[in-house]
């Protein structure tokens, strides 16, 4: 199983992969590398000019990664309102989004997803059970109950008529 600080320097080596940093723990160089990350945002901006996109994330891990990504790149994540939680509107030029928020985030997401998997099984492990296997699949089901939970003589009621005095 994979430990936080373990998890932590294996994000840092995505992110110095994606940003172009030389060692994931220069943070000089880091912030280096962040800047022409933005250089790169801002020239694409010029060749390529913002859009509005809409993303809509599965959980709000996937939500809260996401946002920090677009936030340390200079973007402003919002939502329209009556937008659901997990949608997420950005103006960012496409290119941008595809060379370098998407494929990052992607591989962070698939190690967040990871640690997070193992972190829940092993305090279900722990405190609840030690079986935390997948539920047992069986070849058929059990023939179905034909006797009806209703009396014949019950009446059905509408949902509209349950106030009725």
């Amino acid at each position: 199983m994979i430990s936080e600080s373990q998890l932590r320097e294996k994000l840092r080596k995505i992110e110095a992969l994606f940003v172009g940093a030389g060692t994931a723990g220069e943070r000089l160089a880091a912030e280096a590398a962040l800047r022409r990350v933005r250089a790169r945002v801002e020239e694409l901006a010029r060749h390529d000019p913002p859009i509005e996109q809409q993303f809509s994330l599965p959980d709000q891990w996937s939500r809260h990664l996401f946002l920090a990504l677009c936030r340390r790149y200079g973007l402003r994540p919002f939502r329209y309102r009556r937008q659901r939680r997990n949608t997420v509107m950005i103006r960012a030029s496409r290119g941008f989004v595809d060379k370098v928020l998407l494929p990052e985030f992607a591989e962070l997401e698939s190690a967040l997803q990871v640690y997070l998997h193992e972190v829940t099984l092993r305090v279900i492990r722990e405190e609840i059970y030690d079986d935390a296997s997948d539920a047992q699949e069986v070849p058929d089901a059990l023939p179905s109950n034909s006797i009806s939970m209703r009396p014949s003589s019950m009446k059905r009621v509408r949902p509209s008529q349950w106030l009725r005095v």
